[in-house]
């Protein structure tokens, strides 16, 4: 029997199964191997790096005076304006000076008449030297003359002691400031009575040209820094001699028109906070800067030659504070490097360990290595530099 399929029928059957065919020809075609992952590199090279570090502080007046009365008595004039500037001499303060006048003088009527006793008693000891040498007198009566000079005479030294002592009293109703500065507000007003044993200033005295600037610091960071300089590794001012430079909150990113310089380190450690306290002084002209105010410190520790500047996207941190990077070797293969870092200059670290000249740091495409992955290599750009960031030792 003979079947009669129409032939455009027979035409798209045959075309279904063909495509089919082919379909499960493709199926089975194995994927192309995968070529070398394309990343952005830099080339590193060591370089000179200026380290600093930003600490807090607070600044502190380079000398006070608190001014105390030594005698007692009424205040007659205070001669100062407060807040203003004085100099070291000036006179502040009067205290009524009449009773110490009264002593003075009667110190002087002892004094002369002590005096008077011993040019007396010295004349008639004169005399009994030539009388007793002719037995006119006892001896025993030149004796009693002798010692009564000596008596009168320890009378005349009290009395010129007590002379001294009633100026002195009645020079310290004049009261002065001991240093030059800028003066606080006055304890006392004119009628007030004040005492030699007073625990209350009547004033303070500030010299404020050149302030100190007392900055903390880890003793780590500190030690290692003092490391580096004796090993060489950073050239420079050494710990305490560094300069630095002031910012102050709310006066904008410039720093201070005045630029400071460490004066010592403090010998303790704090056990507590395991910090070390630094003191800087700073010139103060035109006293802008005020005492117990906070302040930014940036500390110039000095220059290491043999640093690298690495892009802060190329450094990868570890769990426990690590640092790596990944690098490209000769064979177009990254391996991963430990490296050293010190503390951030804009956006970039500074390394001081793990790299040599010439490597290739990895900057774009880290999250897609392996190590021993075949990389192509490129030239990554230099990313824009961001806003300067707080410069702080890790």
């Amino acid at each position: 029997m003979t079947l009669n399929i129409p032939r455009v029928a027979l035409v798209a059957t045959l075309s279904a199964a063909a495509v089919a065919l082919v379909g499960c020809g493709e199926k089975k075609q194995a994927p192309p191997p995968p070529g070398p992952l394309s990343v952005g590199v830099v080339t590193v090279n060591p370089q000179p790096v200026t380290l600093s570090t930003e600490l807090t502080g607070r600044t502190s007046a380079f000398r006070v005076a608190d001014v105390r009365p030594q005698v007692s008595g009424v205040i007659l004039k205070r001669l100062f304006t407060e807040g203003g500037d004085v100099k070291a001499g000036q006179q502040l303060y009067q205290i009524d000076p009449a009773p110490y006048e009264a002593t003075l003088a009667s110190a002087k009527a002892t004094l002369a008449q002590a005096e008077a006793t011993v040019k007396s008693v010295k004349a008639k000891a004169e005399r009994y030297a030539d009388l007793v040498t002719v037995n006119a007198i006892s001896k025993q009566d030149y004796d009693d003359a002798i010692a009564s000079l000596a008596t009168d005479q320890a009378a005349v030294d009290s009395a010129k002691a007590s002379v001294k002592t009633a100026q002195i009293n009645l020079d310290y109703t004049k009261v002065y400031s001991p240093i030059s500065g800028r003066i606080g507000r006055s304890s006392v007003t004119e009628g007030a009575l004040v005492t030699s044993d007073q625990t209350t200033a009547l004033a303070t005295v500030q010299q404020l040209d050149p302030l100190y600037v007392d900055i903390t610091q880890s003793s780590i960071d500190l030690m290692l820094m003092r490391r580096e300089i004796t090993a060489g590794h950073v050239q420079g001012a050494a710990a305490g001699e560094a300069p630095i430079s002031l910012f102050i909150d709310g006066m904008g990113d410039a720093p201070y028109e005045q630029p400071g310089r460490l004066q010592f380190a403090d010998v303790t450690v704090d056990q507590t906070t395991g910090m070390v306290t630094l003191r800087a002084i700073v010139p103060n002209p035109k006293a802008d800067l005020l005492p117990g105010l906070f302040v930014r410190a940036r500390v110039e520790e000095g220059v290491r030659n043999d640093a690298f500047l690495v892009p802060q996207q190329a450094v990868v941190r570890g769990g426990d504070g690590s640092a790596t990077v990944w690098v490209v070797g000769a064979d177009n293969k990254v391996s991963v490097r430990p490296v050293t870092t010190t503390q951030a200059q804009g956006d970039k670290w500074v390394v001081t360990g793990g790299l040599s000249a010439g490597d290739r740091v990895v900057v774009v495409g880290v999250q897609r290595l392996r190590p021993g992955a075949e990389v192509k290599p490129d030239a990554a750009a230099e990313p824009k530099p961001a806003a300067p960031a707080a410069q702080q030792p890790l």
